[in-house]
């Protein structure tokens, strides 16, 4: 009997390691993630020792500036639709923030809100950027938010799409918004797992259940979104950052944000329901809420053409420092 549960427990263990050896899906290559990536306009700007990020700064450099900031696991190529648009009249900056894109883990595995705040403050200093307007899209909003609550002289207005910062305004079975990515993130011993077994299927999956505009799921998409997940050390930053769970600005913090404030949302956002924007749009003291009907979490994507044309009419009212 003990033979036999002893050749059992191998058995187990051999099918295991035989499905992991089959099922994993290694790193991908840093210079061919460049190579496809990375190519001009893109550029790569150290910071301190180390950090080099991958950046793409286009437009005329004496125009008013526009960051813009991607939301978690995506890259700057998010923008891509508004920084064409926007190019010829402003000058946009977009870059990928530490645990993502081309450039990649925080050497000090550090992902609080305050680090990713420090990064945009050192870089848009190292641009030479005085003052600006800052856009993010869901996590991306929550440091928007979090620099010009720390920085207000720096901010000439702000763009929030779909951010995350605000309290968790979820129904409990809504969680994650259905998101199979997301879940797996924050779910102990499988997360780990997911830092050498992440196949394609499971990006595909993600990015569908994120958005309304199924279309703009493209297989480039999500072959881009599935080889910067795995670019080296991207993974584990990931697991990192979803293990410290949701850390929203405190209220005071918003409601003391002073600067015009262009709030735009998916109408069907699961992941950051439209509650979170209207809650925003209430606490801000000087803000615009505008909703798309028929959106998910991604309107820059999913509606590119009238994203940008109100953000468009927005900047025109906006006074920027000379």
């Amino acid at each position: 009997m003990k033979k036999w549960l002893i050749r059992g427990v191998f058995l187990v263990l051999a099918a295991l390691v035989i499905a992991f050896v089959v099922f994993r899906t290694p790193d991908t290559d840093p210079t061919e993630m460049r190579a496809k990536y990375g190519t001009a306009p893109s550029q790569f700007v150290l910071l301190g020792d180390s950090q080099l990020f991958h950046v793409r700064d286009e437009g005329p450099e004496d125009a008013p500036a526009i960051v813009l900031l991607h939301g978690s696991n995506s890259d700057l190529r998010t923008w891509d639709e508004w920084a064409y648009g926007l190019k010829d009249t402003y000058r946009v900056v977009r870059f990928d923030q530490v645990g993502h894109g081309l450039t990649g883990p925080d050497p000090d595995d550090d992902y609080s809100r305050a680090s990713f705040t420090e990064d945009i403050r050192a870089l848009t200093h190292k641009l030479g950027l005085r003052r600006f307007v800052l856009g993010g899209n869901s996590m991306g909003g929550k440091h928007a938010l979090a620099f010009a609550a720390a920085f207000p002289e720096k901010v000439e207005g702000l763009v929030l799409v779909d951010a995350s910062g605000p309290p968790d305004l979820r129904s409990e079975e809504d969680q994650d918004g259905g998101n199979l990515g997301f879940t797996i993130a924050r779910t102990p011993i499988v997360n780990s797992l997911a830092e050498q077994i992440t196949p394609r299927s499971l990006i595909e999956r993600s990015l569908m259940q994120s958005v309304s505009n199924k279309a703009v799921v493209t297989d480039e998409m999500i072959d881009r979104y599935w080889e910067l997940l795995r670019y080296p050390g991207n993974r584990r930053a990931t697991m990192k950052r979803f293990s410290t769970g949701y850390d929203p600005l405190v209220e005071g913090e918003i409601a003391d944000i002073a600067a015009p404030t262009l709030i735009m949302w998916g109408s069907e956002d699961r992941l950051i329901p439209l509650a979170a924007g209207e809650w925003l749009d209430r606490t801000m003291p000087n803000s615009t809420l505008v909703v798309y009907e028929g959106i998910g979490h991604l309107p820059q994507k999913e509606a590119p053409e009238a994203t940008l044309t109100d953000l468009k009419k927005w900047l025109i009212n906006l006074e920027f420092t000379t």
